[in-house]
């Protein structure tokens, strides 16, 4: 289905390929593209999101042999050419377009034909090369250069519960006139993430093709776990002497299961501890489990609890750990 902005987007450019190029090298070239600026290896960065945007909006239309077709046909007839109103005396419009396509020619200043009765000229022609029907009329959308609307896109939105997001959900929708549409929730979609339906929007109103739904996903909180990208991230307290002396201790995962993970003596607080392969899995990748150390400190000591604490203390070296800090602040 042909858009208006066809004439200014150089989708070939878009992806950095040639116009004669393969589906197979499209595809590769796409696949390659979008795992460079996709927003989950881009958290945060919205000049990737908008790259990865305009990627996708390209593929959509060169991957389709119609589409690209008419794309190629529309582009070729648009280059170099200024497209002002007929009659209006600015110079490259629609009749030199046409004067340049069917030699010049016919009753208008570029060469049209003007057909009996008055009723058949741009949008004919543009008909007839886009599979008819007049050009720019439309109910309730823009016409597309002679092919029928495309319907309006359907907006919804849903929330999901955080393990559901990370291993994936069918969710049911309320569609167009009540009716129940089922949505595949893949694993590992973000907050706010967007999925497109095609076709399964408002219909068009002339038999063209339907609009899309664009299902908007919230996200629950967990009260453990938080995404990092893939990975899965969570806070692990260790006490005082598990810090100090080292300790292997216990951490909980998604699924429900317990690894054990050993501190090193002498772990300070913010330390990651990393088990491989047990954050979210998605059908290109997946995750780790990100534990980060937290030394928790007692907040009651009993008297001989706090007079063996300070004999410790006066064993320790005498030291500020904060020399360091102090020092590169003052330059």
């Amino acid at each position: 289905m042909a858009s208006q902005d066809w004439f200014d987007k150089d989708f070939y450019k878009t992806l950095g390929v040639s116009k004669d190029v393969s589906e197979a090298d499209l595809k590769k070239t796409y696949r390659k593209l979008a795992r460079q600026y996709h927003p989950d290896s881009n958290p945060g960065d919205a000049k990737a999101e908008a790259r990865f945007k305009e990627i996708s909006e390209a593929y959509s239309v060169l991957s389709d042999p119609e589409q690209r077709q008419e794309y190629d046909q529309i582009r070729a007839m648009g280059s170099g050419a200024r497209f002002t109103a007929p009659g209006s005396g600015g110079a490259g419009g629609f009749d030199d377009v046409f004067g340049s396509m069917f030699g010049g020619a016919g009753g208008g200043r570029g060469g049209y034909q003007q057909y009996p009765g008055g009723g058949a000229g741009y949008d004919d022609i543009l008909g007839g090369l886009f599979g008819g029907g007049r050009f720019g009329q439309s109910s309730g959308g823009f016409r597309g250069y002679g092919g029928p609307t495309k319907g309006q896109d359907l907006q919804a939105s849903a929330s999901i519960d955080f393990v559901d997001a990370v291993r994936g959900e069918t969710v049911t929708l309320e569609g167009v006139g009540g009716k129940p549409i089922k949505v595949k929730v893949p694993a590992g979609v973000s907050d706010g993430q967007k999925i497109r339906l095609r076709g399964k929007g408002h219909p068009s109103p002339d038999g063209g093709e339907a609009g899309d739904l664009i299902l908007q996903v919230a996200v629950r909180k967990h009260p453990v776990f938080e995404r990092d990208g893939l990975n899965l991230r969570l806070h692990v307290p260790v006490t005082f002497i598990e810090a100090a002396l080292g300790a292997t201790i216990e951490v909980p995962t998604l699924d429900g299961q317990v690894v054990k993970l050993k501190v090193a003596p002498g772990t300070p607080s913010g330390r990651v501890l990393r088990v491989k392969g047990r954050g979210v899995a998605t059908a290109k990748a997946t995750g780790d489990l990100l534990a980060e150390v937290q030394v928790a400190v007692p907040s009651h000591m009993s008297a001989e609890a706090e007079n063996a604490l300070l004999a410790f203390a006066d064993k320790l070296p005498k030291e500020n750990p904060r020399d360091d800090l102090l020092a590169r602040a003052r330059g």
